[in-house]
C-alpha cells in the first residue's frame, strides 16, 4: 500500500486513548488513525454534483454506445426483467 506521510497534532486525551486502542488490538498508531479516517470518509455524505466535477474529463477515450445501441440492449433485457 502506498501512503503519504501526514503529520497532525493531536490532543493529549485523543493519543492516549489511540495509543490504548492500538495497545489493545495489537496494532500501530498508523494502523488505527488509517481505520479511524477511513470509517469517518465511509459516513460522510457525497455530494453527487462535486463527484461528478471532480471526475469529469478522466478517461477522455472512454468510448460509450450510441442509443441505437442502448435501445437494443434494453429490448434484449425486457423478458429479464
Amino acid at each position: 500500500m502506498s501512503a503519504t506521510r501526514t503529520q497532525i497534532y493531536l490532543q493529549p486525551l485523543q493519543r492516549q486513548r489511540l495509543d490504548e486502542i492500538a495497545g489493545a488490538r495489537g496494532l500501530s498508531l498508523a494502523s488505527v488513525i488509517r481505520e479511524a479516517v477511513d470509517l469517518y470518509i465511509a459516513k460522510a455524505p457525497t455530494d453527487a454534483a462535486t463527484a461528478l466535477k471532480n471526475t469529469f474529463g478522466a478517461a477522455p477515450d472512454a468510448r460509450f454506445p450510441g442509443r441505437d445501441e442502448w435501445d437494443t440492449r434494453d429490448e434484449r433485457l425486457k423478458p429479464f426483467s
